[in-house]
């Protein structure tokens, strides 16, 4: 599976020629091309495995060269050595193949990391000679006459067309693949971008559900605290009503002290009652005057909370006013997203 890297790159090492190029695509332009040129070409991948199939291939190297496993080792071995001498050079190597034939290795890089090599050729630009055939026949252990007639079919062109057509077929496909490295480095990236905001957008859900419920409580918090309010006010008119007995308490106990005194020895323990109940009086309403102090207190501490609470709850509004705006633009981001993933994974 190709990761994305930390810097946004792909981890190259683990690429191959079938991620960043379509192989039928490839195979259809190496056959055309083969056709248009005369010229046999296969594409191995960085393993030297065939990852096309043979396009225009000799009856020379068909029904000869490779009918042998001798034949068929030298040419993988002379592939081999022409794929490392082009990936070393980074373009394209043009050389004669164990066989005599003229071939060449174009190689496939995404980052200057080889994929694979664009193998092709098959061709004479010279006559060797029928002895240098004969002489390879015998080693590979095929007809010699057989492989002499054979070598006069195999097509005769400059080595100059050879450079070209070797150029070509590395053009083509490096930019095959460069185009097909960042589609598919694109892809990845808005994949990651859309799991990303996905995970975004829910974070975002989770909030504004926290914030609506947090909403919630700063309005009952507030219904509370005018609560508070409420009962403190009642708590006041209690006391006022409370002051107002204990000033008729006082007259009373007052009335009460002139009657027993006007009463003379007799009325004695009746005065004494009525002291009593005076001072009881003014006892419970400085009491009252006391504890409609503390009330006053609390009602410009309620009266401060109340306006705390307000701030708070147009600021939890607001806040919960955003997150929904910004949740409602994440969502855009990840329809964006995917739609960006879907576009780099068609090809």
């Amino acid at each position: 599976m190709i990761k994305m890297l930390r810097n946004g790159n792909l981890d190259i090492e683990a690429l191959e020629i079938k991620d960043v190029i379509d192989i039928k695509t490839l195979q259809m332009f190496q056959d055309n091309f083969a056709i248009g040129m005369n010229i046999a070409s296969v594409t191995v991948d960085k393993n030297g495995t065939p990852v096309t199939e043979e396009s225009s291939y000799t009856k020379f190297c068909m029904d000869f060269t490779h009918s042998t496993k001798v034949g068929d080792d030298r040419c993988a071995e002379s592939h081999r050595k022409a794929g490392e001498v082009a990936a070393q050079t980074g373009k394209p190597y043009v050389f004669t193949c164990h066989a005599g034939l003229i071939d060449f290795a174009a190689p496939i890089m995404v980052e200057g990391h080889l994929l694979g090599t664009i193998l092709g050729g098959q061709i004479l630009t010279s006559d060797p000679g029928e002895e240098k055939f004969r002489k390879t026949a015998i080693e590979i252990g095929v007809d010699p006459e057989g492989y002499v007639n054979a070598s006069k079919e195999v097509y005769k062109t400059e080595e100059k067309n050879v450079t070209a057509a070797a150029e070509v077929l590395y053009i083509v496909t490096n930019a095959l693949s460069k185009t097909g490295y960042e589609q598919l480095r694109l892809s990845h990236m808005s994949q990651e971008l859309s799991e990303n905001v996905t995970q975004i957008a829910a974070t975002m859900e989770e909030l504004t559900a926290s914030s609506v419920e947090v909403t919630s409580n700063q309005h009952s918090l507030s219904e509370e605290i005018l609560n508070v309010k409420k009962v403190s006010n009642e708590i006041n008119s209690i006391l006022d009503s409370i002051k107002s007995i204990a000033d008729e308490t006082k007259m009373l106990g007052l009335n009460a002290a002139i009657e027993a005194a006007r009463v003379g020895e007799a009325g004695r323990g009746f005065g004494v009652v009525a002291t009593e109940i005076r001072t009881l009086s003014m006892n419970s309403k400085d009491t009252a005057i006391k504890i409609e102090e503390l009330t006053k207190s609390i009602e410009v501490s309620v009266d401060s909370t109340i306006k705390t609470s307000n701030a708070t709850l147009l600021t939890t509004e607001q806040q919960t006013a955003a997150i929904e705006e910004a949740t409602a633009s994440i969502m855009e981001m990840t329809i964006l997203a995917d739609n960006l993933n879907s576009m780099t994974n068609t090809k």
